[in-house]
C-alpha cells in the first residue's frame, strides 16, 4: 500500500513539475525571461503560488530544471544506436535506430527559443559540449588514417550534426525528422566515411 501511495505521489510531482515547465516555455515565447514573473508562471500553470514553492525557490531553479531535462533526453536519444552493443559499424546503422531529430522536433519550442532568446543561445555551445563529450567517453573512434586528436575530431563531429540540427529550427521545420534522419545517414555514411566504433557504455 506504502509502495502505491509514494508512487502515487511520485506521479504528482513530475506532473506539476512538468505544468511549471510547460508553463515557462509558453511564457518564453511571449516575453524575455527576465521580465517573467513567478505569478504569471503559476498563472499559467493553473496551480497557486505555494505550490512553485514546494518545488522551486527561484525562477532561475525552474528554467535549468527545464533545461536539465532536454540535455538528459538529448543523451537519451543520441546514444539509442549504440547502447548497449560492444561495436557500432557506421555501415549497418539505418534510419530506425536514429532517434536526435525525433527528440528535436519533441522540442521544437525549446530548440527554437534557444536560437531567438537571449536568455538560451549560449545553449548552442553547451548543446555542442554535450554531443562532443558523448563521443569521446562512449565510442573509441577506429580511423587510422587521421592524425587528428580525438578531442578535434569529435568537436568537428559535434558541431556538425549542431549545424544541422541549427539549419533544421531555422528553416521552422520544414522538413520531417525522417527526412532529417535520412540526409544525416547519406552524409555519415558517404564514401569515405566508413567509422567501427568500440562503445565503452552497456
Amino acid at each position: 500500500m506504502s509502495t502505491n501511495v509514494s508512487n502515487c505521489k511520485d506521479r504528482r510531482v513530475l506532473r506539476t513539475q512538468k505544468q511549471l515547465k510547460d508553463a515557462l516555455l509558453i511564457l518564453m515565447e511571449q516575453k524575455p525571461f527576465q521580465a517573467i514573473s513567478i505569478s504569471e508562471i503559476v498563472q499559467q500553470a493553473d496551480v497557486n503560488r505555494g505550490t512553485f514553492y514546494n518545488h522551486y525557490q527561484y525562477k532561475e531553479e525552474l528554467l535549468e530544471a527545464m533545461i536539465d531535462d532536454v540535455l538528459e533526453d538529448l543523451v537519451n536519444a543520441y546514444r539509442q544506436p549504440y547502447q548497449n552493443i560492444d561495436r557500432f559499424d557506421i555501415s549497418t546503422l539505418s534510419t530506425s535506430a536514429i532517434k536526435i531529430f525525433d527528440h528535436v522536433q519533441s522540442h521544437a519550442t525549446f530548440y527554437s527559443l534557444m536560437l531567438t532568446s537571449p536568455d538560451l543561445q549560449e545553449l548552442q555551445n553547451k548543446l555542442g559540449d554535450v554531443i562532443k563529450n558523448l563521443l569521446l567517453q562512449d565510442l573509441l573512434i577506429n580511423n587510422h588514417q587521421s592524425n587528428l586528436k580525438s578531442e578535434f575530431l569529435a568537436s568537428y563531429h559535434a558541431h556538425a550534426l549542431l549545424g544541422l540540427i541549427i539549419e533544421w529550427v531555422q528553416g521552422g521545420f520544414r522538413y520531417s525528422s525522417k527526412f532529417m534522419t535520412e540526409k544525416l545517414l547519406e552524409i555519415i555514411q558517404g564514401k569515405n566515411s566508413r567509422k567501427v566504433f568500440k562503445t565503452s557504455i552497456t
